[in-house]
């Protein structure tokens, strides 16, 4: 038994900052290696938690699905499990990069010498600054800013991360900057390289103007964008007339390789295989067909681009045409015209656009073409889908550029089809979110790039050799010597070079790219698991049992995790993952910052306790999507109440002391416990197959039972020490209590440990979950009594009597068995109905169940 004082008056407030210290202090959430080895692999429950984006604030979506991931661990570790539950911090990447401009008013130049004394010109208020107005400073300043910032990120998160009551080892923790994760994505890297698995190609490539950086397709989004069409003439080499097209891009005509329709389109198929002549620029090109021509969309024939979209870069793969790209990596025509454009008058229609922005070029196309008189139609404005960057501001245009790629199976269908066998030997929660993980795997379209044009990030740890001209020969590949990771080959020289080599004839040049930060991510379970670092750590870990996540992230984080996994350890990184659902506003539309409709958790927590909201993010089922109205957060409130009332609850049973000796004799009580049996058994089961919702609902509606039927049922009996049956009433009440404590623990976690510690030792959190007491009793008297009791209470309140009321005499008729259930529970149903006499009257002939049929009240004393 516990000394602590059970408070006058229980309350939530301070719970939080109370036993987030005490559990700091007894270090109640740490991993136990030396309990893991004992028990081996089976004994230890792993999460690869997902890393937050240290770039800004948290939203009431982290409290979310955090939580359901809380839930289980503490679930686990109640069974016995030694859990690690680290958490990492993914710090760096484009959102990181932005936020540092964003905050302190500068811009990275790679081309800056370090200035060691460097102030930023603002703290926290230069969003209004156009790009051109901020600071330009070199890299390895810009990148201080950006470990300086999500440094101090990384700590209001881990307080709130706290504040909710994460029973995360804050001891196993990571960043995604850090140079031991440096050293683990170069080195994951350099395996691929080596396996065959990463190569450099100089292709077509997704391109973000602003970023100035190169984009993957799982970062892809489709945003809707105004647009019309333009029909433009092209002249037959024939002769016999113009061909028609209709493209919503006039401004890469001189880009323009071919003409394409579908091969089952009767209008064009006696044209496939001639040519016809560019407009402005007067290029021969020829007419092809292709089945993604699509014959409704506009005239059915469309002119093939380097490069409009993706689809062009399908048809310029399939159909081998040349590459006339004419956009720069700063969104606006080169200067250089394409080599087929050879007359006087098509280089100097190029000279109008050369330099132009995209908006500017296809506004003086379309003037030269009405000029020329081969622009016959301009459609009405319509909107359609065009693919951006999901953290870009404008669309996303298609460049040539050399970068690296890791093989995806978009390309290899036996790794496809492994990464979909290894996809559906997990278990998903929900089942249908593996559909998505299939959908996207099939779906691919190319490899993965994983290079990026940035700075905040993980290098890439490579260099290539320099001929005797100085020019980079990219077929000379540099690796560093594994023991020297982490390398910055910005600054380091490779292995057998020195730096005074660096940039000249024979010598060296570093790669300036770093990884994408997916490509770091996709390692969180190495990362946190210690492989390469930590062999005995990573046995015990790996795989791991549990990936939680958001269903949006599954293209990227789910399938690149899964990818790296299989490449290099052949096998799924995880047996289950669970996704969650999505926060939606009071409209139902997806709560993100982009839509500006996000809510802070913060004040949710400080006004109604966290407690509360754990119970409303408990509430909702894995992959299904939650409401959230900050004005009236319905089952926040309910879930407050709830809170209090195990508080509450908890003082009132510890009021009854449990005799020495004290056995279950009765059999209201005995019914209860059976009840509370059953509650067990369908609430771990709920647990263990990830069902936190139903487990939360199975125990709740058995603790309100036990509070407004079972607990006003036997208080009378449980106060009067010479009732032969107040040690039965006492001890029951004290088994359910420390029952129900344990049951809601997961959820209401600092309810559960207030309460809990007012009569046990130890943390809840470590207590052993709890099993059926296997006891004689039969459920059917609880439920019958708690039906006797509403049944009197409806009796009272028609007589317009108050609950307290005295009765003389009550009736109750009723079929022998339900007679028989009541007698087991007369005692206490006479005492909670103050009723002095109670007449049960058997009636064969009735089914299962009882009326009320006489209540007499008693006289009041004047």
């Amino acid at each position: 038994m516990s000394d602590a004082h059970i408070p006058e008056k229980p309350a939530l407030e301070g719970l939080e900052t109370k036993w987030d210290a005490a559990w700091h202090e007894q270090g109640t959430y740490l991993f136990d290696r030396d309990a893991a080895k004992a028990k081996g692999r089976a004994g230890v429950y792993s999460v690869d938690t997902p890393p937050p984006t240290a770039s800004g604030s948290l939203h009431i979506g982290h409290v979310f699905s955090y939580t359901h991931t809380d839930i289980k661990v503490r679930f686990e570790r109640m069974r016995g499990k030694t859990v690690f539950y680290p958490l990492g911090w993914d710090d760096n990447g484009l959102p990181t990069e932005r936020r540092v401009q964003n905050y302190y008013g500068v811009r990275c130049d790679p081309s800056l010498p370090y200035d060691a004394d460097f102030t930023p010109p603002f703290h926290g208020d230069a969003k209004s600054l156009k790009p051109a107005d901020q600071v330009p400073i070199s890299r390895r300043n810009f990148i201080d800013l950006c470990e300086t910032l999500t440094e101090e990120d990384e700590k209001q998160f881990e307080a709130l991360f706290r504040q909710l009551g994460l029973s995360v080892d804050w001891t196993q923790t990571y960043r995604t900057i850090s140079d031991e994760t440096m050293r683990t994505s170069q080195l994951a890297f350099l395996r691929n390289l080596e396996r065959g698995e990463a190569y450099q190609a100089l292709a077509p490539t997704l391109w973000d103007i602003d970023f100035r950086s190169a984009i993957a397709q799982a970062e892809l989004e489709d945003r809707e964008q105004q647009a019309a069409f333009h029909r433009v003439a092209f002249a037959r080499t024939d002769g016999q007339g113009d061909v028609l097209i209709e493209t919503t891009r006039p401004e890469l005509l001189p880009a323009c390789v071919a003409l394409v329709a579908n091969p089952d389109d009767e209008r064009y198929q006696a044209l496939f295989g001639s040519t016809v002549r560019t407009p402005l620029f007067d290029v021969e090109v020829p007419i092809l067909a292709h089945p993604l021509a699509q014959q409704d969309k506009g005239s059915g024939i469309a002119m093939i681009c380097t490069f409009g979209d993706v689809t062009d870069i399908i048809w310029w793969r399939e159909l081998q045409l040349p590459n006339r790209t004419i956009l720069g990596k700063d969104g606006r025509i080169i200067a250089e015209a394409p080599d087929a454009l050879v007359t006087d008058a098509a280089k100097a229609a190029y000279a109008e656009l050369a330099g132009k922005t995209v908006f500017s070029a296809r506004k003086r196309t379309v003037e030269l073409l009405e000029e020329s008189g081969d622009l016959k139609n301009v459609s009405k404005p319509f909107s359609h889908a065009v693919k951006f960057f999901e953290k870009g501001d404008r669309p996303l245009e298609i460049v040539s550029t050399r970068q690296w790629y890791l093989r995806n199976g978009a390309r290899d269908q036996a790794l496809r089809d492994k990464l979909i066998a290894l996809g559906q030997g997990m278990s998903w929660h929900p089942d249908f979110m593996r559909v998505r993980f299939e959908n996207w795997t099939n779906g691919l379209t190319g490899d993965w790039l994983v290079s990026r044009q940035r700075f905040f990030g993980v290098p890439m740890p490579l260099w290539y050799g320099l001929d005797e001209n100085g020019e980079i020969d990219h077929d000379l590949v540099l690796t560093p010597d594994l023991a020297s990771l982490p390398v910055d080959p910005t600054i380091d020289a490779p292995p057998g070079y020195t730096e005074d080599q660096r940039g000249v004839p024979g010598g060296f040049e570093g790669e300036k790219d770093i990884f994408d930060t997916w490509a770091t991510s996709s390692l969180t379970p190495q990362l946190a698991g210690g492989w390469q670092r930590d062999d005995e750590l990573w046995q015990l870990v790996a795989p791991f049992d549990l990936r939680p996540q958001g269903q949006d992230i599954i293209r990227t984080w789910l399938f690149s995790t899964m990818l790296r996994s299989a490449l290099e350890d052949d096998r799924a990184p995880w047996t289950d993952a669970a996704i969650s659902g999505f926060i939606v506003d009071p409209d139902r539309k997806k709560m993100s910052k982009s839509k500006g409709n996000v809510v802070t958790p913060a004040d949710i927590l400080d006004a109604h306790g966290t407690d509360a909201v754990r119970y409303w993010s408990a509430s909702s089922r894995l992959g299904a999507d939650a409401a959230f109205d900050p004005q009236n957060p319905t089952q926040v409130k309910i879930g407050r109440r709830l809170a209090i009332k195990v508080l509450n609850a908890a003082k009132f049973v510890l009021s009854f002391p449990v005799p020495e000796g004290a056995e279950v004799t009765h059999a209201l009580d005995a019914s209860m416990l059976a009840t509370l049996d059953s509650v067990v058994r369908e609430a771990t089961k709920a647990y263990e197959a990830y069902d936190h919702a139903r487990a939360l609902e199975i125990t709740e509606s058995f603790f309100w039972t036990f509070c407004d039927d079972y607990l006003e049922l036997v208080k009378e009996r449980a106060y009067d020490r010479t009732d032969v049956g107040q040690a039965s009433a006492a001890l029951a009440l004290h088994l359910a209590l420390s029952t129900l404590l344990r049951l809601l623990a997961p959820v209401l976690a600092f309810a559960t440990e207030e309460a809990w510690s007012w009569f046990e030792q130890g943390s809840i959190h470590r207590a052993e979950w709890p099993v059926p007491f296997d006891g004689w009793g039969d459920e059917n008297v609880l439920k019958t009594a708690s039906e006797a009791l509403i049944g009197i209470r409806r009796a009272k309140t028609e007589a317009k009597a108050s609950q307290k009321t005295p009765v003389a005499q009550l009736t109750m008729t009723a079929d022998p068995v339900t007679r028989d259930l009541l007698r087991l529970a007369e005692g206490d149903l006479r005492a909670v109905g103050r009723i002095q006499s109670l007449t049960l009257v058997t009636d064969e002939s009735m089914s299962y169940g009882f009326t009320v049929d006489a209540l007499e009240l008693a006289a009041q004393e004047a």
